[in-house]
């Protein structure tokens, strides 16, 4: 292969001009030749055993040769690509030139879209507001009474009727004009009274029945209970409870404390509030990150290929199919419960690939103005990094993943950090939602 000209065009578009000798083509040829000869029959040979120059002369010189040009033409290009240092983002469009001739090669020209330099009007001291929620004791109390409600045991009841809260084991069968109706049937249901699982006033009935009575629940259907005849329509359930129990959880003592690692409650509370403290700065420190972004794309001129987001929609529709697969499922029967498609499933995710492509670009312009570059050690500590993350071998890392393209990510995060370092940021003290 040999480079002949690149040129950039406008809107981002790119060609170069590129030959392949009539030498290696010829070679190729002979490549072509060996794997279809043994499908052709020629008169007057045993199959598979024509020479070239006769099937030649037979068939045209160059019936092998489309083939040929065709298995070069990848590398070539690839090659032709690199040589010019275009970054490209979609398919490239061939055209021929020439075609063999005196100078003994063929000439081919690709077209393409390449990645844009974006220009930053401002990268340096972007305004943004921190939002730091103050943790309060009702927060660190809240947080210890979930922790005490997972800890709760069932206890039977006995002694009462079932009250709002208890979880009673019931049989039901409902009636709509005296007629039951599909579905409106249960034996030995576990229903949580206050839970809203049921329609609307069906749990307040049960609650003040006892273990063993039989009574009636009357209700209306909502207005809104889908497309089925039974909406706005009253109705009837026969019913009948077996058990109640209700939730005992354990006490806020020091034995507690212990059960769930420290010596004391106070030890507790503290832990449980450096935590809180802990998660709400990170998530600040989140939402101010991505505000500083957006304020930064906000400061960008580039004109985007559509190519682009195209690429990384696809790229998150795989790794949303991966993260599918690991957990039993897979894409089709995603789209089975959903009802959804994969067009529908790709424009869902164009907002956050669009987003994604943006930040991108306007950081590796901060990485460019700024000459961030990753060091030796830094890309080391980052494969060091993944081999501990997916527990695999450091060569089998090394191998998977190029050293240019960890220095990028590298310097990409520096260039968030930049940011925020030089950005002017106003804290501000929210409640807690």
């Amino acid at each position: 292969m040999s480079l002949i000209k690149a040129e950039k065009l406008e809107k981002s578009k790119a060609y170069v001009e590129f030959s392949i000798s009539n030498e290696a083509i010829e070679a190729e040829v002979k490549n072509v030749y060996k794997k279809q000869i043994g499908k052709m029959n020629i008169p007057g040979f045993r199959k598979g055993k024509a020479p070239l120059s006769i099937v030649e002369k037979l068939y045209g010189k160059g019936i092998f040769a489309d083939e040929a040009l065709n298995n070069l033409l990848p590398d070539a290009y690839e090659a032709a690509v690199k040589e010019a240092g275009f970054e490209v983002v979609s398919r490239p469009e061939f055209d021929m030139v020439t075609e063999a001739n005196d100078d003994d090669k063929v000439v081919l020209k690709a077209t393409f879209e390449i990645k844009p330099e974006a220009v930053l009007k401002a990268y340096k001291g972007l305004k943004a507001d921190k939002e730091v929620t103050e943790v309060t004791g009702a927060m660190v109390d809240a947080e210890i009474e979930n922790a005490r409600k997972r800890a709760a045991r069932e206890i039977e009841v006995t002694d009462r009727a079932a009250e709002m809260g208890d979880t009673a084991e019931i049989d039901f069968e409902g009636f709509v004009d005296g007629v039951a109706f599909e579905g409106g049937k249960g034996e030995n249901h576990k229903l949580k009274l206050g839970s809203g699982q049921f329609i609307p006033g069906f749990e307040e009935q049960v609650a003040g029945k006892n273990i063993g009575e039989d009574f009636d629940v009357n209700v209306t259907f909502p207005e809104e209970y889908g497309a089925s005849e039974l909406a706005g329509k009253p109705a009837v359930f026969k019913c009948k409870i077996h058990s109640i129990t209700k939730e005992e959880l354990p006490e806020l003592d020091d034995e507690f404390a212990k059960d769930m690692s420290f010596d004391s409650v106070d030890a507790y509370k503290a832990d449980v509030r450096a935590k809180l403290v802990e998660r709400y700065e990170r998530m600040a420190e989140q939402v101010l990150e991505n505000r500083i972004l957006d304020a930064l794309v906000e400061n960008m001129e580039v004109e985007i290929p559509e190519a682009m987001y195209v690429n990384e929609i696809e790229n998150q529709v795989r790794e949303y199919d991966m993260q599918l697969r690991s957990n039993g499922l897979d894409l089709n029967t995603y789209f089975k419960y959903t009802g959804q498609n994969l067009d529908q499933l790709r424009e869902n995710f164009r907002p956050r690939a669009e987003k994604a492509v943006n930040v991108r670009l306007a950081l590796e312009a901060v990485v460019k103005a700024e000459g961030i570059t990753a060091t030796e050690e830094e890309i080391e500590a980052e494969y060091k990094k993944m081999a501990e993350m997916y527990s695999m071998e450091l060569d089998k890392v090394k191998a998977a993943v190029a050293s240019e393209d960890l220095a990028n990510d590298i310097n990409v995060q520096a260039a968030v950090k930049f940011v925020k370092d030089n950005a002017e940021i106003t804290v501000k003290t929210k409640d807690a939602e």
